[in-house]
């Protein structure tokens, strides 16, 4: 194994449960605003809901082969080279995502931070960071976890208590005006990000000191996450309404400017910043981690770690070539990401559920 560090069952579910936070807490709210209007906060309960057949899938595939990554038991499932293909098509899947997640915190500091800085040195100075994380290895990497989430969630609690006041009922109604439809293009958008993408959790089976006890740990941790998401959402849809967040690139970041207690607590945007940075930080690490690892296993390397400054590099390469602006990024992720997502986080899943039970079915005929 190319990794010798192992993790516990605690620290997978915070690992879990910061990833589907992630760059979600930011930018959700405004796609689902997008289709259901002031109904995004049910889609983003029906979404959290049909996340857990996929928890389930998930966790089929995986505790199958408690001791291998989905790298390594795509070969045997497969066979070497067919198996080695569809290893490679997941890892450069997890890059992609890797190289968005760059791109979205690049586009969100030089619009709303620094917008006389380029976008370049962001990049730069963030996989400074991320490739530190990955070199010292999963274990670091999931106590760094454990000492953030905490701060994460109080920060969330704090932001929650002084938005109260500014909530507007009237804004959630009518309900279902438009119908079901709406609804559903909603969902679907949510199932893209974050959900379909907790297929990278596959590669980190095997880490887990306790494997019969991940299953209830990853769906603690899609849920926990998933919770935030909603009341993220709902916040936005009570507070701004659904006409401005969805004209919103960032509504929570947005949502966090309308604090202002006696005219003394105010300005607390840099709040949102920070947990987001924070999560962005950990789901960005763990994709890049997780696709350099399953490079590395695919090809047989001893070690992943002098990959990490190649990879870093093609990752900027990627992320500033390829989405040439922000309102194309954006397009990309509405229209095309979903579909692509369900490729790699449900159709070769499936796949590889299906080919295996098979031939577990016919050596027993047999």
């Amino acid at each position: 194994m190319l990794e010798h560090g192992k993790i516990s069952i605690r620290q997978f579910t915070l690992l879990v449960t910061i990833f589907t936070i992630g760059s979600s807490i930011l930018v959700v709210p405004s796609g689902l605003a997008a289709e259901a209007k002031q109904d995004a906060w049910i889609a983003a309960i029906v979404g959290l809901l049909l996340s857990m057949p996929l928890i389930y899938l998930y966790n089929a595939l995986g505790c199958r082969f408690p001791k291998l990554t989905l790298a390594e038991y795509s070969e045997q499932i497969l066979g070497k080279w067919l198996g080695k293909l569809v290893s490679l098509l997941f890892m450069g899947y997890f890059f992609v995502v890797t190289a968005l997640l760059l791109r979205e915190i690049g586009d969100f500091m030089t619009t709303q931070i620094y917008p006389e800085t380029p976008i370049a040195f962001i990049h730069i100075l963030f996989l400074a960071v991320v490739i530190m994380a990955v070199r010292y290895g999963l274990e670091p990497l999931t106590r760094a976890c454990e000492i953030f989430l905490p701060w994460i969630l109080l920060l969330c609690v704090v932001l929650f208590v002084f938005l109260s006041p500014n909530m507007k009922f009237h804004n959630m109604q009518p309900v279902l005006e438009n119908g079901i439809k709406p609804l559903l293009r909603a969902v679907y958008s949510l199932m893209g990000l974050p959900f379909l993408e907790l297929a990278v959790f596959l590669m980190i089976f095997p880490y887990v000191n306790r494997p019969r006890a991940v299953k209830k740990a990853f769906y603690g941790g899609t849920l926990a996450g998933g919770i935030v998401i909603v009341l993220i959402t709902l916040l936005s849809i009570l507070v701004i309404g659904a006409d401005l967040t969805h004209r919103q690139l960032y509504p929570s970041y947005a949502l966090a400017q309308t604090i202002n207690v006696g005219g003394f607590f105010q300005r607390v945007e840099a709040m949102m910043a920070a947990i987001w940075l924070l999560t962005i930080f950990f789901k960005l690490t763990v994709c890049f981690y997780a696709s350099l690892l399953g490079f590395a296993q695919t090809l047989r390397l001893k070690d992943y770690r002098f990959l990490t400054l190649p990879y870093a590099m093609l990752t900027l390469v990627l992320s500033i070539a390829a989405i040439p602006s922000t309102t194309y990024f954006n397009n990309f992720v509405a229209r095309m990401w979903t579909p692509f997502s369900l490729t790699f986080g449900l159709v070769l899943p499936l796949v590889l559920l299906g080919v295996h039970s098979l031939q577990k079915n016919f050596k027993r005929s047999s």
